[in-house]
């Protein structure tokens, strides 16, 4: 068997195939494995499809610094598979031989999955009723993480003040000396260049605007579990309806309202000029109160609270300049665009999560 790591391993972690091999023995009637190939889209981890005698099945090899630790990894496993139970779509992994669902090989941990057939879709390639049924989706998962995780201890968590645009000055001012010293090495390269230039000047401007709307560290709400990374790369389509949310590494405790509105920010937003499409918003937003039981006052609160974050973050910029690390180039024009966008539109945006 050859498989290909999708990202530099670890100089210290065993080569895929072999790790791959010892963890197919621990699973009785897994079979002897045929073939594997990577699977490339993900930002924090690594996979496989995994093809053996006996079937398909998804590797996942964790290496992410926060992510990767085997109590948080068990928490997971744990919470996804009391989810299967209750009969929601999520990928929940498959325990060995043993009943354990995490195999640590050279200091990296591993789990086996069923391999779900499925694709991906944007919410712009969602139907209003589509859009329903994802708003109800998530508010299901939150409340259903609320019943299945009522035992587990809630992570210490240190106050998360709302962002402070005297420090968001400062880093833009670094950004902005970053990509000046940046040399381009095509065309498409300085054209993001100039994109990011000129966002950051165009975020500065925004910033010493509406300085004065910064959320009071007061409005944090109490917060609880939730999926901590939901948008179109982490839930599988099968035909119209979902067959199954992926990747729960970013499971934590943190404001449920919150996640609605990111998700609606990334799987709504238009990416030629960075526009939320609001009726699917409101479609969405709607459907997730009801199954969340999330009062509106809430949604609007956290709509503040995430707006704010967008014109704070640089993230992206964060991984091209600082770090040298551009998978997350493709996302920056859309997101760029929608902070700049959502400032301009704020009531009607507030009005669609809320109304």
């Amino acid at each position: 068997m050859t498989c290909t790591a999708t990202k530099p391993a670890a100089p210290s972690a065993p080569s895929a195939p072999s790790a791959l091999a010892s963890l197919l023995r621990r699973y009785d009637g897994a079979g002897e494995p045929l073939a594997c190939r990577p699977v490339p889209r993900g930002l924090l981890n690594q996979g496989w499809r995994l093809t053996t005698t006996r079937g398909r099945y998804f590797v996942k090899r964790y290496i992410a610094a926060d992510t990767a630790d085997p109590v948080v990894i068990v928490r997971q496993h744990r919470a996804t598979r009391a989810l299967d139970r209750l009969g929601l779509p999520v990928a929940a992994p498959l325990p060995d031989a043993w009943g354990h669902t995490v195999t640590v090989t050279g200091g990296d941990g591993y789990a086996l999955f069923p391999w779900i057939d499925g694709s991906h879709r944007e919410g712009t390639e969602l139907t209003l009723a589509q859009s329903r049924r994802l708003g109800a989706l998530l508010g299901r998962v939150h409340t259903a993480l609320a019943r299945v995780q009522d035992a587990v201890p809630v992570p210490a968590r240190d106050r998360h003040p709302s962002a402070d645009p005297a420090r968001t000055h400062a880093d833009i001012d670094e950004l902005l000396s970053l990509v000046h010293a940046h040399r381009p090495h095509d065309a498409l390269d300085a054209a993001f260049d100039a994109l990011a230039e000129r966002r950051l000047l165009e975020r500065r401007e925004l910033l010493m605007r509406h300085a004065h709307r910064r959320p009071p560290d007061a409005e944090r709400p109490v917060a609880g579990w939730v999926h901590g990374d939901f948008h179109p790369l982490n839930l599988l389509y099968r035909g119209d309806e979902p067959a199954a949310i992926v990747d729960w590494d970013r499971l934590d405790v943190r404001p449920r309202a919150e996640e609605a509105v990111r998700a609606a920010a990334i799987f709504f937003v238009h990416p030629r000029d960075g526009r939320l499409d609001l009726r699917k918003v409101r479609a969405y937003a709607a459907a997730y109160r009801k199954a969340a039981g999330m009062p509106a006052a809430e949604v609007a609160a956290a709509v503040h609270r995430v707006w704010w974050e967008r014109l704070n973050d640089f993230w992206m910029l964060d991984w091209r300049y600082r770090r040298h690390d551009r998978r997350s180039d493709p996302l920056f024009p859309a997101a760029s665009a929608l902070a700049v966008w959502w400032t301009r539109e704020y009531e009607a945006v507030r009005d669609s999560f809320a109304g």
